[in-house]
């Protein structure tokens, strides 16, 4: 019983003693089998771990393969794999066990890490001559090879030996990301009473990564409203509220939003003079955006009546701040004003609703009055 207890410790530690790694870290490189060209040993397993720097994958084939043949490879074999999944298996003769051998075949690593082990069992009945096989770092085309959408660039990208860069087309900013890319958007002033805004490069799919802000600002007096088209297209989740991208309107003290998603929100009367329009997008998506069109508007005056004799221009339904009217007289006539006579007069319909002066007379001309006096008495 010591007999074999102590055969058994001492089998273990020859085959302790025969394992070992090698660490490889040159960007190409030679890997034999034990012994080669001559015979392997038995139980004998060798590890060597290549590493190449990041940007590179690494490349393996085999000039001579020499193997003891088995099902499945059990007895002798040579493993590649990486540190998450084997890459192959092979054994037997390149002469007749084509199936087994890797014969032409080249395994290339996804990364930058690729492990070989060579293992051969405890019995050999025939001379096996091993294997001589060879690695080169090569570089990673990360412009047409990456599957990550999170790691590719946004609009342009550029290989280069070891690595790669994104660059933005004109008008656009490299976020700090270094992929994604942004616009510059913040500061958009709009003073117009009426007028359309969108989100950048609408209606084709609006930068990630990208804070907008929009400004109406009118004169006090006017109240804006917005109204949205029916294209609405804004990233959005199926349980959260907006928690990507999203539109909000503030009009002090009212907010309105967050909206998203592909309805578009109903009209919204601010009752304000100053609008801001926030658009926020993070570094993901592919969405349409959004259109708005915006209307100013002031509080209604008073209609108005022509003075007699007088006609008022433009003559409109209604009028409403800042609208301008034109009071004139007819022929023979003038508009008399605090005692004054003149062709013209023009009043305005002021934000608080009331018009700037009231409608003035018109006041027949002297020599109209003379030659009518005249008339007169040649008729007496």
């Amino acid at each position: 019983m010591r007999w074999l207890l102590l055969c058994h410790a001492l089998c273990l530690s020859l085959l302790k003693a025969s394992a070992h790694t090698v660490e490889l870290n040159n960007m190409f490189g030679q890997i034999q089998s034990p012994g080669y060209p001559d015979s392997y040993p038995s139980d004998s397993e060798v590890t060597w771990n290549i590493t190449v720097p990041e940007g590179f994958r690494i490349k393996l084939y085999f000039m001579h393969f020499n193997l003891e043949s088995s099902y499945l490879c059990e007895y002798d074999y040579v493993k590649v794999e990486t540190e998450e999944q084997v890459l192959a298996t092979f054994c037997g003769r390149e002469t007749t066990d084509t199936e087994q051998t890797p014969g032409q075949e080249v395994v290339f690593s996804p990364g930058s890490f690729m492990s070989i082990t060579f293992r051969s069992d405890f019995s050999n009945e025939e001379r096996f001559t091993g294997f001589d096989a060879h690695y080169m770092a090569v570089d990673v085309d990360e412009c047409t090879e990456r599957e990550d959408e999170e790691l590719s660039c946004d609009h342009y990208c550029h290989n280069y030996i070891g690595g790669y860069y994104c660059s933005c087309r004109f008008g656009y900013l490299l976020h700090t990301d270094n992929r994604t890319c942004r616009v510059e958007c913040s500061d958009n002033l709009f003073t117009q009473r009426t007028g359309v805004i969108t989100s950048p490069d609408f209606p084709n799919p609006y930068p990630k990564s990208s804070e907008c802000f929009y400004t109406i600002e009118l004169e006090e007096g006017f109240m804006v409203s917005l109204q949205f088209e029916d294209i609405f297209d804004i990233e959005d989740h199926p349980e959260v509220p907006c928690p990507y991208d999203y539109i909000k309107i503030k009009a002090d003290p009212k907010v309105w939003g967050p909206f998203c998603g592909e309805r578009a929100p109903e009209p919204i009367s601010t009752q304000s003079h100053s609008v801001q329009i926030l658009f926020r997008s993070d570094n993901s998506g592919e969405n349409r955006g959004w259109r708005l069109s915006y209307r100013a508007t002031g509080n209604e005056c008073p209609d108005l009546q022509p003075p007699v004799h007088g006609k008022i221009e433009p003559l409109q339904a209604k009028y409403s701040f800042k609208d301008q009217v034109l009071i004139s007289c007819d022929t023979g006539y003038k508009v008399l004003k605090d005692n004054v006579e003149m062709d013209t007069f023009q009043i305005e319909c002021l934000k608080d609703g009331t018009w700037s002066n009231k409608i003035p007379t018109c006041k027949k001309t002297e020599m109209d009055e003379e030659n009518e006096l005249g008339s007169e008495q040649e008729t007496e």
